[in-house]
């Protein structure tokens, strides 16, 4: 088993490589702006510190989100088009899943991510493996914390609302990888790379021109 696994659904422009058995190598660029330009990059720095050669990936995993648009599309087409090229399965796995992952707590707790717009993505777990309520998106002040620990930066943006942040910030693909790899192993089946869209991108298309009457 070889994973290459990357997120971009966040500021964190994170890939890494897994064996099956650790993390070989991984690299994070925090820049919410310059995903398309970093992840080929760290990709390949990931590689080169591997000592691996891309062809002997035998699957590629990206995180899913729910993130900004611009941003999540960037990891999603490019683990597509690198499994297409290599013959390999595409998986993916919600971002948020990640950093409750990553987070090792055995207790239930909130993960929270920058939605932009004043708005944090957030999912309830009972423990770091299991999901019970979300991904959704709301104003901080609706989320419904109850006291619990809040994973990841939305909540480091939101204090007052939120409480403290928990480690780790963002979705850092070593955790992606490690989570891949575990239900791999397991046989438990991995969603398709496909996004997960919690509204409507910023842009969208123009609509017929107004007629103009004399």
């Amino acid at each position: 088993m070889l994973v290459l696994a990357f997120d971009t659904a966040t500021p964190a422009v994170t890939a890494a490589l897994h064996d099956g058995e650790r993390v070989l190598a991984e690299s994070t660029t925090i820049d919410a702006r310059r995903h398309g330009e970093l992840l080929a990059p760290t990709v390949e720095r990931v590689l080169s510190e591997a000592g691996v050669r891309l062809r002997d990936v035998t699957a590629v995993v990206a995180g899913r989100g729910p993130g900004p648009y611009t941003g999540l599309r960037v990891g999603l087409m490019t683990a597509q088009a690198l499994a297409a090229t290599l013959g390999v399965p595409a998986h993916g796995i919600c971002t948020l899943d990640v950093l409750a992952y990553g987070s090792g707590l055995d207790e239930p707790f909130l993960v929270a991510t920058d939605a932009r717009r004043k708005e944090v993505f957030w999912a309830r777990y009972a423990d770091l493996r299991t999901r019970l309520d979300g991904p959704s998106v709301d104003r901080p002040a609706d989320v419904p914390v109850e006291g619990l620990p809040v994973v990841g930066a939305g909540a480091g943006l939101y204090p007052d609302a939120l409480g403290a942040a928990a480690d780790p910030a963002y979705p850092y693909a070593g955790f992606l990888a490690a989570l891949a790899a575990e239900r791999i192993a397991a046989g438990t089946p991995l969603d398709e790379a496909r996004p997960i869209y919690l509204r409507r991108p910023d842009a969208v298309v123009p609509g017929a021109p107004k007629k103009v009457t004399a």
